[in-house]
């Protein structure tokens, strides 16, 4: 028998009472920033519900789960004047929760992870015989890019007069053409720099010769170990030297052409780290993260920039259909794309650019 199984039930009810309000106590004693408010977790049934993230079904494979729930709205600022419903998933209440959000949109930050400017007019471009970048061949590169322009490049339109920040993340530390090009957490150039960035640009990328090695043609097995020799020799992704030729990953990466980059945007570096990037958005007043990019199974969870990291100081939205997985063995990233944003539902909130609406758009949102 168990020291627990001594205790009447009773006593132990109230031991756990008391630890409770011993808790809320201190937590409120550490300041405005813990204090807490008593969210009434009631989830009523949803009847009949239409699929989510099915804007786009080029892109995303609509989500549909028999079992959907509709619960109160979770973040409420006052002033809220950026309306974001968003939805997770729960396996204890065995279907997916959907509940508004009601944000200040000069407290809440649109973040693109990694819009790499691969295979576009500037220059950076997809190695031959047999290199890999970004979706890994120039094809799906160009599906990406079209993505990009279609969904990403309209939501930032629609959101940057209104949001605190537009922000992007590059995989690098910041170059000196990058420093010409874009605002950074430091500086904004002016618009002759920007020009003579942009020429900068053009020139080192154009000049890099793009050549790395053909497949291997032989490899050596051993008899004990073939397939692990096989796939030694002959990986399903090397994105060295050998096939991308050397000096390839020190280029300047830009942000991809049909972005319509603004002056007041702001480029960050992977390299710089998290907590740089931390301090630059609560400076800047930032509490809301709507979080787009690339791609969801990589980079937009684990960079710099990565839900990972800014869920731990934000609330984070992840738009489920303003972002895409990496698609190895299909032609098309829809699948991918359901598979891992749905996974990500597990522990984050999952929203859709039809889903995001200023206060002035609600009526027209509601009429499409």
């Amino acid at each position: 028998m168990t020291i627990e199984n001594c205790i009447p039930r009773a006593i132990r009810y109230s031991i756990l009472i008391v630890g409770i309000v011993t808790l809320a106590a201190a937590t409120s004693a550490f300041g405005e920033d813990a204090a807490t408010r008593v969210y009434e977790n009631k989830l009523t049934e949803i009847k009949d519900p239409k699929p989510l993230l099915a804007d786009y079904p080029e892109f995303v494979q609509p989500v549909v789960e028999t079992t959907r729930y509709e619960a109160p709205t979770l973040v409420d600022d006052e002033n809220a004047d950026l309306d974001v419903r968003a939805w997770r998933y729960c396996y204890n209440a065995r279907g997916i929760i959907e509940m508004p959000n009601r944000l200040n949109a000069k407290h809440t930050a649109v973040i693109v992870v990694h819009p790499w400017g691969i295979d576009d007019s500037q220059g950076w471009r997809t190695p031959d015989p047999a290199g890999v970048s970004d979706m890994c061949t120039p094809e799906k590169n160009r599906l990406s890019a079209r993505h990009t322009e279609q969904v990403i490049d309209p939501f930032l339109k629609r959101m940057r007069d209104h949001v605190g920040l537009v922000v992007y993340s590059l995989p690098q530390n910041e170059m000196p053409v990058h420093a010409k090009l874009y605002r950074s957490i430091r500086k904004t150039p002016t618009v002759a720099e920007r020009e003579e960035g942009q020429r900068e640009l053009k020139q080192i990328l154009s000049n890099f010769p793009y050549r790395g090695q053909p497949l291997p043609s032989q490899l050596n097995l051993s008899k004990s170990s073939t397939v692990k020799d096989y796939f030694s020799q002959f990986p399903g992704l090397d994105a060295s030297a050998k096939y991308e030729g050397a000096g390839f990953w020190d280029l300047p990466i830009p942000v991809i052409d049909v972005i319509s980059v603004a002056p007041t945007d702001v480029v960050i570096y992977d390299k710089e780290g998290y907590p740089s990037l931390r301090d630059f958005l609560k400076k800047q007043g930032i509490e809301h993260v709507l979080l787009t990019g690339y791609a969801t199974d990589m980079c937009f969870c684990k960079t710099t920039a990565g839900y990972e990291n800014l869920s731990k100081d934000f609330n984070v939205f992840l738009v489920g259909d303003a972002s895409l997985a990496t698609f190895p063995s299909n032609n098309t990233p829809k699948y991918a794309q359901n598979a891992h944003i749905s996974h990500a539902a597990l522990d984050h909130l999952i929203t859709q650019v039809s889903w995001i609406q200023l206060r002035k758009d609600t009526k027209t949102a509601k009429a499409d």
